[in-house]
């Protein structure tokens, strides 16, 4: 299917995944509550960055169909698990996500707690149970290794444990950019290194291309976020506008300053586009996704 913009890209990315995570959740007919909690913080909700990056970078490899969807329906499935956890009392203690409740607001902590645990688990079977024709045994393992190092202790975990011990604590410019790649950009290394896997015989010098783009717009993700929380509001944002400030987290433009986070954001934007124009027109999808990262208003 061709596209003719971002939006037209992220619609059908979105649609795709909602309806791959809806029914696989509803395949495992988990109790009523749990499977409840799981659709709500899973389902129809979010930008669909991910997703739209597992789709975007195998569309930029030469590789559609429906084979794609329980790759990003995973990394999905991962995002809405952390976001469910970071937004517990003990955690962040966020009261509203994606403009509604808190999945533990809504339901219960506990609910909360096994929801994230139960949307973990199922990731990683859709990935591991995304073997055929298109996808090779040898690529499901390399994706389930993949997922596993971007949402675990060497990656999103980590980032979340480090962003916790920074509460109240100043830190400097390479350490909140070493905690950002790991809390927000291992995930968005992972759904394009995913997407990537999906083909065949995708070459060494690609691979690190797509990473680069990836780790770039990792970064951007981030720092738009950070410029958000203080130049937009609740409603827009969906969460609780200036968190950053009353928790006393670093940011960018905390320690940068707004102009030059701004300056910074222009700046990753440029490295992202640079890196994959070799893929051509293939990879206008990936170009729509680095503009959209950098010009969002939420």
């Amino acid at each position: 299917m061709n596209f003719d913009s971002l939006e037209g890209f992220l619609s059908h990315s979105k649609s795709r995944v909602d309806q791959y995570l809806n029914t696989a959740i509803n395949q495992r007919r988990a109790s009523g509550v749990l499977s409840q909690a799981m659709a709500y913080s899973a389902v129809k909700g979010g930008k669909r960055v991910r997703a739209a990056l597992v789709y975007g970078t195998a569309r930029a490899c030469g590789v559609d169909g429906a084979a794609l969807d329980p790759l990003a329906a995973a990394v999905e499935a991962i995002h809405a698990y952390s976001l469910i956890h970071d937004d517990l009392p003990a955690m962040d203690d966020d009261a509203l996500r994606r403009g509604k409740p808190s999945c533990h607001v809504a339901f219960d902590e506990a609910t909360a707690i096994l929801a994230g645990d139960a949307l973990q688990a199922l990731a990683f079977e859709l990935l591991a149970s995304a073997q055929g024709p298109q996808i090779s045994a040898e690529k499901c393992l390399a994706m389930v290794v993949c997922l596993a190092q971007a949402s675990g202790a060497k990656g999103m975990v980590a980032g979340q444990m480090l962003d916790m011990a920074a509460e109240h604590d100043a830190v400097n410019l390479a350490q909140l950019e070493h905690l950002h790649c790991l809390k927000t950009g291992a995930l968005i290394e992972a759904s394009v290194e995913i997407g990537a896997l999906s083909q065949g015989d995708i070459s060494t010098h690609q691979i690190d291309k797509l990473r680069s783009y990836a780790q770039v717009i990792g970064l951007a993700f981030q720092v738009k976020d950070d410029i958000l929380d203080i130049e937009s509001d609740t409603q827009t944002l969906g969460k609780t506008q200036g968190s950053d400030v009353i928790n006393d987290k670093s940011t960018y433009p905390a320690l940068m300053g707004m102009t030059a986070a701004k300056v910074r954001l222009v700046d990753l934007h440029q490295q992202a586009t640079e890196s994959v124009t070799e893929f051509g027109a293939a990879a206008e999808p990936l170009v729509w996704l680095a503009d959209f990262i950098v010009t969002r208003k939420h």
